[in-house]
């Protein structure tokens, strides 16, 4: 496996992730559509309401306030013209981190625990750059680390000790037993205290996910803006034709051969299935569900999945 010139690629440390902080600069996690009115401001606004920003100058609809009018501008054009704004409302942040043993698996760069660990610290920055709260949940297959959503540099530190410390736990020989529903579990209880205008960032691989994960992720994005990362390894897209691979259930091993046509050919069919399951979420439940591999650089994947994504924020 390749090294990149931060860490070994195994594990993360606080002091790596925090030093991500710079490379966070120029992604976009929020984008507004530019508006086409006449007289308006440089975006189009995602709310309407009487705010602290204008937004646009328009026409009279039926429903609006009357209070917005503009009635220097309505004098001056002879038709009614309301003013707009956009109306400054909190926007916390929550990112869910998954450092299950199902993520420590990297065939070249780094394992995708790590990835996963780069691509949600890079987001926490971002959100605290662009001035929202930011905290999170960090789980493993054993429980969860939360961290209360917070406006301060002390709040993303706080989410990457609490990766490290999940991410330094990963080993080899781990004698525990894979939580594959441990991801719903944790998202039910975002789903408990994000009721509404909340930004839910979900970096994952998604071993586990079924119908019920699936549910939770419509309730969520209801109300929610919700972004999957979705973190995996090429390796199963990129089978050998030679070698043997051992495979584990917790307690039980397997080990399969590469040689062996068929072994492959259902490995294959079994990646791909899943990858085509989960990007079809993207469609039905009208959320992002953006690949991360864990052999190429976090930074430069986002900025390019996140200027390629087509999704808009929304408010309520």
């Amino acid at each position: 496996m390749s090294i990149p010139a931060e860490g070994d690629g195994v594990h993360v440390t606080t002091q790596e992730l925090v030093a991500l902080e710079s490379r966070a600069r120029d992604l976009t996690f929020v984008q507004k559509a530019r508006s086409h009115q006449q007289m308006a401001g440089r975006m189009q606004s995602a709310m309407r309401g009487r705010g602290l920003t204008f937004e646009e100058l328009r026409q009279y609809l039926p429903g609006d306030d009357v209070r917005s009018i503009d009635w220097r501008v309505t004098a001056r054009t002879s038709k009614p013209m309301v003013r707009v704004y956009s109306e400054e409302k909190e926007r916390p942040a929550i990112l869910v981190v998954d450092q299950r043993i199902n993520m420590f698996f990297g065939s070249r760069r780094v394992m995708k625990s790590v990835a996963a660990a780069q691509a949600a610290i890079l987001a926490a920055w971002r959100i605290l750059g662009s001035g929202d709260r930011v905290g999170g949940f960090v789980f493993d297959d054993e429980d969860y680390r939360e961290v209360k959503p917070h406006r301060s540099r002390n709040a993303v530190i706080a989410v990457a000790d609490r990766i490290a410390e999940k991410n330094g736990r990963l080993q080899a020989n781990y004698q525990g037993a894979p939580s594959p529903t441990a991801l719903d579990n944790v998202l039910r209880r975002v789903a408990s205290m994000a009721h509404h205008d909340h930004l839910i960032v979900i970096v994952s691989d998604f071993d586990g996910h079924g119908e019920t994960t699936r549910q939770l992720l419509l309730q969520l994005s209801g109300r929610n803006d919700v972004i999957c990362l979705l973190v995996y390894d090429p390796f199963l897209l990129e089978l050998p034709t030679s070698g043997d691979i051992v495979i584990s259930g917790g307690s039980l091993q397997a080990e399969l051969s590469f040689q062996q046509a068929g072994v492959r050919r259902s490995i294959d069919t079994f990646a791909r299935d899943r990858g085509r399951e989960l990007q079809d979420w993207q469609r039905q439940l009208g959320l992002p569900m953006l690949p991360v591999s864990a052999a190429e650089e976090v930074t430069a994947q986002l900025r390019r999945l996140l200027e390629q994504s087509a999704w808009r924020q929304r408010r309520r």
